[in-house]
Formats: C-alpha cells, structure tokens, sequence
C-alpha cells in the first residue's frame, strides 16, 4: 500500500527539536554516572535502585515484547497508559481547531475526551443497533477534515470484535491513520490484527497490560505501528515517559506467560457461567457475546438493578445512556465468588421486582 505518514504530520510537529535527555546523549555500560544531577546515595529505603533515571527508550522491554509477539523493536511504543499513545497520536497529526477525528458509538469514551483537549473535530459514524461498522456511514463521515479514525476491537461497552475485513477495508479506503485498540484482545487472540502493520503503514495497534495482564497499576501501554509513526510518538513524548519500576515488573510478567493464560482460561470459563447464570434470570432480556473480559447486558429496570447491587457492596458500570445501549449494564467477569455473589444479588432484585 502507497501511504507515507509523514505527509500527515503537523508542520510545527516537523520542525521541532526534541529535548534530549541525559541518557537519550549516552548508552551502552559505565560505572560513574555523573551526567543527570541525580543523588547519588540513592534513595532512603532498603535495597533501592530509585535514584537513577529509567532509560528513556525502555530498550530491554521493547526486545522482550517483540519476541513475545514476533514484531520488531522499533514498530513499539510504551506509553504511561494507552491513553499517553493516544493522546502524542493526536498531537501528531491532528492540527488544532482545523483536523478531526472518528469514532463509532458506543465506544471507549477517551477518543473523544482526548480529542476534544487537543482541540480537534469529533465526527461520528454510529455502529448499527448490532453493534457492526456502518460502511456507508463511515463512508460519508470521512471528510478531508479527519485524520484519524478509531476503531475499538473488542469493542467497550459492547464486547464484540470488527471482522478483520471491516479493518482492511478502512486501511485500504479511508487514507487516513487508523487506530485499532486490542485493550482486549488476550481475551480473543486468533482475531488480532496485530500482523498487519507490515503491510499497512496507516494502521496504529494498541494494547495494555491493565487487562489480561491483571497490572492496570503500572499503567504501561503499547502501541504497534510503522517504525515511521513511531518515530513522531519519541519524538514528542516526555523525557522518561516509561517509570523504572513499571519497567522491571513489566519484564517480570513477561517471564510468567504461563501463569497469565492460566487466568485467561480461567476468566473465559466464568464468562461462560456468567453468561448462562444471566440469560435464566428473567429480569435480563439479553446477554450480548462477548469477545472481552466483561459482558454488556440489557435488563427490564437496569438502574434500579445498578441501585440494588450498588446498594450490595457489587459495582458494575451503567452504559444506559449510550448509544443503542438502553437499559444495559456492563458486568465485568470477576472470580467464582465474586460472580456467584452477583448472581444471588440479582435474584434477590429479581423476587423484590416479582413482589411489587
């Protein structure tokens, strides 16, 4: 495919010089470092390591993640969060009170947020009440004002992943930078569109270990992309954007691989469970599929039920006011216990709304 990136860059993007930090000016082994104004002695605590600065590049974990994934160190970015890839994303291309950005509702809700702080349009192409890309809509929607187009697979609050096609057909059609974010996508690994960033210069993957990874603390994101797009996003982010620490227990999880696909076959059992315990209870009238680790369900009162768990110590989050997601609650897949309290909880509200 013929698309070059930097044509879509903004011009004081280009023109900027960016800071460089101490260590960005050296690399490699040495034994005084006298270069960051750092305290030597280190900070107060047993065993630290906390007074030196992270490397800026996060070079050891970037090689860990490609050989986990089989893409190349320099096609990743780590960020503080996906919401950091996102934001330098739309800095980069998005030029204030003049480009814009689409999205297709219901969808993770940050697009927009971060959009809307860098000054940037928000178009939308509404998802069909079956929660499938609108083609035709997406069609008229792109303008030449958009420069970038999101696309949520698993899709949140809904659950469901787009057909690779839908993706291809975007890449292919759209000329624009297209973000695909797998927040959730453990949860369904044969539909990743991971490998097509080789062939796809346009095409942006995020992904996170606050999900399956069970490490939303840490806030380490990625993002996956031509070595070119990468190349803005270093460009513009922060000095040591990446902590120490997030990086050592990143490099610890990956050595557990074993232990989190443990978990993975564990959460999507209770899925399972979940959703078959959901669909007997006559107060929900749908329990939508899900490829993600939560389920998107519409019920008969879904804020008196939101009020009743809520008033049980059990929180779900309410989606009622999204787009075809009228009386929906979205219910995170918890342990055996917590999801058999939640199902008791929901039984209670169900003979409370049968005495009524």
């Amino acid at each position: 495919m013929t698309f070059n990136p930097d044509k879509l860059v903004r011009e004081n993007i280009k023109r900027l010089k960016p800071y460089t930090s101490a260590r960005d000016e050296f690399s490699g082994a040495a034994m005084v470092f006298l270069d960051a104004n750092e305290n030597a002695y280190g900070a107060p605590l047993t065993q630290s390591v906390l007074n030196r600065y992270p490397d800026p590049y996060q070079k050891k974990l970037k090689e860990k993640i490609a050989s986990w994934l089989g893409v190349k160190s320099e096609q990743i970015f780590l960020g503080n969060g996906s919401d950091e890839a996102i934001d330098l994303l739309l800095r980069v291309f998005g030029q204030p009170a003049k480009d814009a950005v689409l999205v297709m509702p219901p969808t993770y809700g940050m697009y927009t947020v971060s959009a809307q702080i860098n000054d940037l349009k928000v178009v939308e192409a509404p998802l069909t009440p079956d929660f499938e890309m609108d083609r035709e809509v997406v069609e008229r929607t792109l303008s030449g004002q958009v420069k970038l187009v999101f696309v949520c697979s698993p899709n949140n609050p809904t659950g469901n992943v787009f057909p690779q096609e839908d993706i291809v057909w975007l890449l292919e059609n759209s000329g624009k930078i297209v973000i695909v974010d797998e927040a959730y996508i453990d949860f369904a690994p044969d539909k990743s569109v991971l490998s097509l960033i080789n062939r796809y210069p346009n095409l942006v993957v995020l992904r996170t270990f606050s999900k399956a990874w069970g490490s939303a603390t840490i806030r380490l994101g990625m993002a996956f992309a031509d070595p070119k797009i990468i190349h803005w996003l270093n460009k513009i982010k922060m000095p040591y954007n990446v902590n120490g620490l997030t990086q050592k227990v990143a490099l610890d999880l990956l050595e557990n691989v074993d232990q989190k696909n443990e978990q993975l076959a564990k959460i999507l059992a209770q899925r399972r469970w979940l959703k078959e315990n959901l669909e007997k209870l006559k107060i929900v009238q749908k329990v939508f599929s899900s490829d993600a680790n939560f389920l998107l369900v519409r019920f008969e009162r879904a804020r008196e039920a939101y009020r009743f768990l809520m008033e049980g110590g059990i929180i779900v989050r309410d989606r009622t006011n999204q787009l075809h997601c009228e009386n929906c609650l979205r219910i995170t897949v918890g342990t055996e216990e917590e999801n058999r309290k939640l199902i008791e909880r929901l039984e209670e509200f169900e003979l409370k709304c049968a005495s009524v």
